[in-house]
């Protein structure tokens, strides 16, 4: 099975515009569970959080909008997370940085200076 997964995985083959398009594509949604994750942290009921991230996630969805947009409107939401704690939230570096250290635990570590994809996604 490991070496069938090897073969695999050294034939992959990674497009990262094409993995940050549709990212991007999602309008933000992909953050909510770390919106809810903070919301949670600030104060914020895990019941009322839920709610609120439901709410702008759904609304969001149904209207093609960003979500991130919505959020940063809802009192709700900015009575615990300012501007910078909401840019903190939708980090795609926040939620990328352990994939290097994942891949070189796992396939060994990368050879001197050499990056994957998925660590450099998002930095532009």
């Amino acid at each position: 099975m490991l070496s069938k997964m090897t073969a695999i995985l050294g034939q992959m083959r990674v497009f990262p515009e094409r993995m940050m398009r549709n990212l991007e594509s999602t309008h933000g949604l992909v953050y909510s569970g770390q919106l809810l994750q903070d919301l949670v942290e600030k104060g914020m009921s895990r019941d009322e959080a839920y709610k609120a991230v439901q709410e702008n996630a759904m609304a969001a969805w149904d209207s093609d909008t960003s979500f991130r947009g919505r959020v940063s409107k809802d009192e709700r939401i900015t009575k615990y997370l300012d501007s910078k704690a909401l840019a903190h939230t939708f980090d795609l570096q926040r939620q990328l940085r352990y994939v290097d250290a994942i891949f070189d635990r796992v396939f060994g570590a990368h050879p001197a200076g050499e990056k994957s994809a998925a660590g450099s996604a998002g930095k532009r």
